[in-house]
């Protein structure tokens, strides 16, 4: 796990190492065990190193292939390295390091860029080969590990951070008014822009290609998620056989390190599917949790603290467990390092996950993470009943567009922009964004209902999970530890994709007869069918608690409706409503000033708009303004 960064002069002008310096020197706390440059005939390579396989110096970067045609700096962790290393010896390739990155170098030299296909787990990579001036930057499957440009025809830079590209003196940052309106609308961004006029993501499961003849990036996207193709010959038994099978494999996959392993531990299924196996492989696992002080935290918040069931946990399976509160003053605090951190603002209250990663980093340098369950099992069976029973895309279209403007709706845009912003915006770039997701794979159905959810669970792992991949790569990372996360491990996620829907959500059936003209309050008849990942509890049977399986699905997220009413109201008028606040450049302060008074006065529930907000507002200040940050 490390931090990675560089230049492509594409006139072949030298790269400065002093600059290359400062770009890495930005992204230290991506990897504090070591560094390294490599510059040659208009190409630079920059590299930070947190030592997890093979910590000795000859493991460190930027590393060549043993034929010195290709240079590469790679950040990540590869699972399936020892096989892929066996099959290379076959082809008379030598090894003389422990770690996964020599396997990719030499990878490269046998048969080029497309070996990058073969890699099972996370990964940004920069392989640049001299006989061809060729640079790729590639990136992993599904997104767990970052990677941004920027290029104006002549230069290419870029880096796991975008604060290091930032640094490069032709580079000014200026904000993306695009990428601002669809933050807007659903809290996330859609498509590969950033929030950073010109810097570009490169997207999951592509190679980008650069050379001396370029005049524009190519791109070849690899790989994508297929739910269409379920295998209905499958029993419900063999799919939880297989599901309980290929769950112990990933795990077992990723604990492969030469540092400590730990495993964070809420009260829910997922994080405790991995510390129940994990901790079959580690005498005394350490796991983590993150709680709240409920003191003063009403109505169904009160229930967010998941401490008791994580120690119940903790105890029933031996591990050395600790434990982080948060109370409400931990947002003044948190906020503009998050977000310095971050970036890009991404879906929802994030400051959670940089505390428990930062009390993880005092212990061990990996930790396994739940994320992806969800959204490889159905694990939110409310938003997938919405849209079900829609007649063709476009109705399926129109209501789960509906559904997923989580913030601002549009016909509010007007009244939440500066006048003189507004008019820079295309208002239809939101729906166009989110249409995108589908419309960009031809294989998509819209004639069932099991069509429409399988519809679902594409975008939001198209979507929603690249956003909680990107906030825990860059919360954990900086604090120099590297989170893995066994969902997302290829056999099971290729498997999970043809588990049929029946077998993920309990009570499909019981929908499919539903009477809808039965029910006035449709939503309620949604929400009252917690029925998600039903395969997956089945097939955890034998490994965790009977009341950690039945729980309900409840989210990783502090009681912020409560404290935005009581003990940081005053921080948020503080931040939002004074006359040096920044964002007002932007977002019309007398909006802004309505929605806090609306939530305060209880009227409606806006956290996640607030929490918004003061994100934006600290963007401007440290990215626009240059405000320090003490780390």
């Amino acid at each position: 796990m490390c931090g990675i960064t560089g230049i492509y002069n594409l006139n072949r002008k030298p790269v400065s190492s002093s600059l290359l310096k400062v770009m890495t020197d930005v992204i230290a706390h991506r990897g504090p065990d070591g560094e390294g440059v490599f510059t040659e005939d208009g190409i630079g390579l920059g590299h930070r190193r947190l030592a997890i396989l093979d910590v000795n110096p000859r493991s460190n970067q930027p590393m060549p292939s043993k034929n010195s045609d290709w240079i590469i700096v790679f950040n990540g962790c590869i699972y399936n390295f020892q096989k892929l290393k066996l099959e290379l010896r076959t082809k008379g390739h030598e090894f003389h390091t422990t770690s996964d990155t020599e396997v990719i170098a030499e990878g490269l030299a046998n048969e080029g860029v497309k070996f990058v296909e073969k890699l099972n787990g996370m990964f940004a990579i920069a392989a640049y080969q001299k006989s061809t001036k060729t640079l790729y930057l590639c990136r992993d499957r599904y997104g767990v590990k970052p990677l941004y440009y920027w290029f104006n025809g002549k230069t290419l830079v870029f880096g796991s951070e975008i604060k290091s590209i930032i640094k490069h003196p032709e580079i000014k940052t200026e904000l993306n008014l695009e990428a601002l309106n669809e933050y807007f609308t659903f809290q996330n961004l859609f498509r590969y822009n950033t929030f950073f006029k010109g810097v570009k993501m490169v997207p999951p499961a592509n190679t980008l290609k650069i050379d001396l003849n370029t005049t524009e990036i190519i791109h070849n996207s690899w790989w994508d998620y297929n739910f269409n193709e379920q295998d209905e010959s499958l029993s419900f038994e063999e799919a939880k056989e297989e599901t309980k099978r290929l769950m112990e494999q990933a795990v077992a996959n990723q604990m492969v390190s030469d540092v400590p392993v730990g495993s964070y531990l809420s009260g829910g299924m997922d994080s405790g599917s991995m510390t129940s196996l994990a901790s079959r492989h580690v005498n005394r696992l350490t796991t983590f949790t993150c709680g709240f002080d409920m003191s003063e935290v009403l109505g169904y918040e009160a229930n967010y603290d998941e401490r008791r069931d994580a120690e119940l946990m903790a105890n029933h399976f031996k591990t050395e467990h600790y434990e982080q509160v948060m109370n409400a003053g931990d947002i003044r605090w948190s906020l503009p390092r998050l977000v310095y951190h971050l970036e890009d603002p991404k879906v929802g209250m994030s400051y959670p996950n940089y505390y428990i990663s930062r009390l993880a980093s005092k212990f061990v340098k990996v930790c396994l993470q739940g994320t992806g369950g969800d959204e490889l099992f159905g694990g939110y069976p409310w938003r997938y009943y919405r849209v079900f029973r829609s007649l063709n895309q476009k109705e399926f279209f129109d209501q789960y567009y509906d559904f997923w403007q989580r913030l601002v709706p549009q016909d509010e845009k007007k009244i939440l922009f500066q006048e003189n912003v507004m008019k820079q915006m295309d208002f239809n770039v939101p729906r166009k964004s989110f249409e995108g997701v589908f419309t960009f794979n031809e294989k998509l159905r819209y004639d069932t209902p099991e069509a429409h959810i399988n519809n679902s669970l594409y975008f939001e792992i198209k979507t929603f999970l690249p956003g909680l991949l990107l906030v825990g790569d860059k919360l954990s990372m900086a604090n120099g530890l590297e989170e893995r996360f066994p969902f997302l491990d290829n056999d099971l996620v290729d498997f999970a994709q043809k588990i049929p829907v029946k077998y993920k959500l309990g009570n499909l059936e019981n929908m499919l007869k539903i009477d809808e003209n039965d029910y006035r309050d449709k939503r309620k008849v949604y929400t009252e069918f917690d029925d998600g990942k039903n395969i997956l509890r089945k097939a955890m049977l034998d490994f965790l608690p009977e009341k950690i399986i039945n729980r309900k699905k409840q989210g990783f997220s502090a009681p912020d409706e409560s404290w935005y009413r009581g003990e940081n109201a005053a921080y948020v008028k503080e931040l939002l409503l004074d006359k040096n606040t920044i964002s007002k450049e932007f977002i019309n302060p007398e909006y802004v000033k309505k929605i806090i008074h609306e939530h305060i006065d209880q009227k409606i529930n806006h956290r996640l708009l607030i929490w918004s907000f003061m994100n934006f507002e600290w963007w401007c200040r440290i990215f626009l303004n240059n405000e320090k940050i003490e780390n």
